[in-house]
């Protein structure tokens, strides 16, 4: 099939109309930067003259970031902080982002996952990382606290258009929690679409997912080498989870999308010019497909979008977002290229 370029971008205007709630492991990315002073009489290690620290919003707060560039203040967030002021510094990157996170889970005994980073430069050279501290708590969640998000769950779901299940295996996503999602999304008819890495069958009744091709092939436990074995991959994906269809990320391969009437739609990849960064591609993939997804567009049309976002944001360092202003300025400026692409069609 050929892109139907007027179609694409009416479900680009499309996406300000979607709400989106993110579930998921929020956590948040601390960038402190200062220039290289001395050796430190203490110990041999260097001195930084601190210079500013940049709060980024990371993991499951990444993918409510990349909906909030689209529509600001039609998103919102259920997750867990701790008592400690890295909480604080996460609400504040969520307010100023215009994500609602009125629905967060307090509990005292687990830590805000932060991951700070310390960079350094000399004599106006590259900036370079030096160390990475990981703020997290790694035992599994209470229960007290898990009923806790089970109530959040009952209050914020009502208000939103679909529902992004963001898994990093931190804990946030409890089977219970998982069930509660379908089963309050499936009695309003609002569409749950899974970013997991693995035990990809906790998520039985999902609308979708987006897994990348290693945890894919991880899943399946077979290698995937061609068309045939793709198919067979998200068949079996469809089959395990009961999804109406899946998203496979295959990297500078495109992308596949596999649905239940036994039809694959290879995607190529539209931006091939230089990647400075992948981190928190994956984000931006799921959050514009959900978008997509939950203000009407078709699947493929989604995934189309989720793909040219991702193409976008790999051009900048760091957890990146994009707008609906670079999206149409992308699909404009490249509208001979897309009409000719060719969008694989295959059934087995």
């Amino acid at each position: 099939m050929k892109i139907d370029i007027e179609k694409l971008l009416k479900y680009v205007k499309g996406l300000e109309d979607a709400k989106i709630l993110v579930v998921g492991d929020l956590a948040l990315d601390e960038m402190v930067y200062g220039d290289t002073e001395r050796i430190s009489r203490e110990a041999p290690v260097l001195i930084l003259r601190h210079t500013h620290t940049n709060l980024i919003l990371g993991a499951a707060s990444n993918a409510a970031h990349n909906v909030a560039t689209i529509n600001k203040g039609k998103v919102g967030v259920v997750g867990i902080v701790g008592d400690d002021y890295q909480a604080n510094d996460l609400r504040g990157a969520f307010e100023n982002a215009g994500i609602d996170c009125s629905h967060l889970v307090v509990d005292s005994t687990r830590k805000t996952v932060t991951k700070t980073r310390i960079s350094g430069s000399c004599f106006q050279s590259i900036t370079q990382q030096i160390v990475r501290i990981d703020r997290q708590s790694s035992e599994p969640i209470s229960k007290d606290t898990e009923n806790k998000i089970l109530e959040q769950l009952e209050l914020a779901i009502p208000k939103y258009d679909a529902v992004i299940l963001s898994d990093y295996h931190i804990g946030t996503l409890t089977d219970n929690v998982i069930k509660k999602v379908v089963e309050l999304c499936s009695k309003t008819g609002k569409k749950v679409i899974v970013d997991g890495q693995k035990n990809l069958e906790r998520y039985k009744g999902s609308t979708s997912m987006t897994p990348n091709l290693p945890d894919t092939q991880k899943h399946v436990g077979f290698f995937i080498k061609t068309k045939e074995d793709l198919h067979r991959a998200g068949n079996k994906l469809l089959q395990d989870t009961n999804s109406e269809f899946v998203l496979i990320t295959c990297g500078e391969e495109g992308m596949a999308l596999i649905s239940n009437d036994g039809k694959m739609t290879r995607i190529p990849v539209f931006n091939k010019s230089k990647v400075f960064d992948v981190t928190g591609a994956g984000d931006t993939v799921t959050a514009l497909y959900s978008l997509a997804l939950a203000s009407g567009a078709e699947p493929v049309y989604a995934a189309i979008l989720g793909n040219i976002a991702a193409g976008i944001v790999i051009k900048q360092f760091g957890c990146a977002t994009t707008s609906i202003d670079e999206l149409t300025d992308f699909i404009e400026q490249n509208r001979n290229k897309l009409e000719n692409i060719d969008i694989g069609e295959y059934y087995e």
